[in-house]
């Protein structure tokens, strides 16, 4: 079957107004950034968002963020996102934060098909408040429920038409958990070939998780570094030496 759509617009074209949405990456890494700029670009709002970050400011989820597209947010970590926090301390975005191996796990169950587990992360904390506890073996156990969405956007760096994804490196984060708890998962890929063409021991993810993919145009596969950091002492012997 092939699972391809022309264009990144064809393939988000019928998420509605307040949908789920899971999104994949790791701080920049890994972030189905051409679909969500499609996204953008197709008006849907009033979205319930479960990803581990809200990008930053000018990029990824941050853009729907900004134009005040997202109203929940489901993530672990939301540091480096000023409208994300100026949106929540005045009221306009919900937030639910998660510890980040518990959303990890949460969106894994919801693939599987698993509707909840026990895990002993948050307890005693605020993330317990009104869930479920249980004493097993003498310790104390949240409830914790599985996470599935309306859709999921992932980004891998190769991919075949049948869906079949393969990750590079660190990328492969929330990707595949996030593919797997999508009722409609769409991939972009950096790279498509045929079916057939990548090693059965290479394949990430099967295609069985992913109905859409869409190759990202060569002009859009932007790749961000969250913090660039140049070491002082690498710097000054560089320049001892004559190399800068």
């Amino acid at each position: 079957m092939d699972k391809t759509a022309p264009t990144p617009s064809h393939a988000v074209a019928d998420i509605p107004s307040a949908a789920t949405l899971a999104v994949g990456g790791f701080g920049l890494c890994g972030i189905p950034s051409t679909l969500i700029a499609a996204l953008l670009d197709q008006g849907a709002t009033g979205l319930s968002v479960v990803s581990n970050n809200c990008g930053v400011d000018d990029w990824g989820l941050g853009l729907l963020l900004n134009a005040g597209r997202i109203t929940k947010m489901t993530s672990s970590y939301v540091g480096e996102n000023k409208e994300f926090a100026r949106q929540y301390l005045a009221g306009e975005l919900e937030v639910e934060l998660l510890p980040q191996g518990t959303l990890a796990e949460s969106l894994r169950a919801g693939g599987l098909g698993i509707p909840g587990y026990y895990t002993p992360a948050g307890v005693g904390t605020s993330v317990a408040e009104g869930k479920e506890t249980r004493v097993i073996d003498g310790r104390e156990y949240l409830l914790e429920r599985a996470i599935t969405a309306d859709f999921a956007l992932v980004r891998a760096a190769k991919g075949d038409r049948h869906g079949n994804l393969v990750f590079h490196s660190s990328a492969r984060n929330f990707n595949p958990v996030v593919a797997m708890a999508g009722r409609v998962t769409v991939a972009e890929v950096e790279e498509l070939v045929e079916p057939g063409e990548l090693d059965p021991d290479e394949i990430h993810l099967p295609g069985v998780f992913v109905q859409r993919v869409v190759a990202v145009p060569a002009d859009q596969r932007e790749k961000r570094i969250e913090k660039r950091t140049v070491s002082v002492v690498a710097a000054a012997t560089a320049t001892v030496n004559g190399a800068v």
